[in-house]
């Protein structure tokens, strides 16, 4: 079994969704004995974001008519689909910024969500290719938008990802959530001790 580990928050040991991503991952290297870990850090290497050099797969790799530029970015392209579609789970550590996700966890996933590759059109619409795979999102926010209505409807990071996932055919995508971090001490220490428990029954 393969484990992919994908960290994007900028606040480095601050981070409260790195410490969780570390102990999903942790828990599931104690209960799958052999379990292979890939590490991503988004904050520290992030792909660039799409532009008319990497835009897609316009011509093959080697081709004479692709630009050196080109070439890089469809490199860089290449290695991140291939270390997604090489794993059977994949944590993901997500921070609301701003009512969605980081901008360097969008680049990644414009990076990955390839025609042909993870997804393809069909007659009847599109169909994902990267079907039975595992995901298990950590997210994290300063105040709570799970507690109503017009909470929910400002909150662009959870229903993302699952329709992002759910789009390149992953069913099977676990939120561990912790929320209100920023509401005060007593707040903080519920959030991380329900995320916790999330986190030990999700392994």
């Amino acid at each position: 079994m393969k484990l992919l580990h994908i960290d994007s928050s900028v606040l480095g040991d601050n981070s409260v969704s790195r410490q969780l991503t570390a102990q999903t991952v942790a828990q599931w290297q104690a209960r799958h004995p052999g379990l292979e870990v890939s590490y991503l850090d988004l904050a520290a290497q992030a792909p660039s974001h799409l532009n008319a050099d990497s835009l897609g797969f316009r011509l093959p790799a080697g081709s004479a008519e692709l630009s050196e530029v080109q070439k890089q970015e469809n490199a860089i392209s290449e290695a991140l689909v291939s270390q997604f579609l090489d794993s059977d789970v994949i944590v993901v550590g997500a921070p609301l910024y701003n009512f969605s996700i980081p901008s360097q966890l969008k680049a990644w996933i414009d990076r990955i969500c390839q025609a042909g590759r993870t997804f393809r059109y069909t007659a009847n619409g599109p169909e994902g290719l990267a079907g039975g795979k595992k995901v298990v999102v950590v997210s994290t926010r300063g105040g709570k938008y799970s507690i109503s209505e017009a909470a929910r409807a400002m909150e662009h990071q959870e229903t993302y990802l699952v329709t992002v996932f759910g789009f390149l055919g992953i069913r099977d995508v676990s939120i561990v959530r912790a929320e209100g971090l920023s509401m005060g001490d007593a707040v903080k220490s519920e959030a991380l001790a329900s995320a916790q428990a999330e986190i030990a029954a999700l392994a």
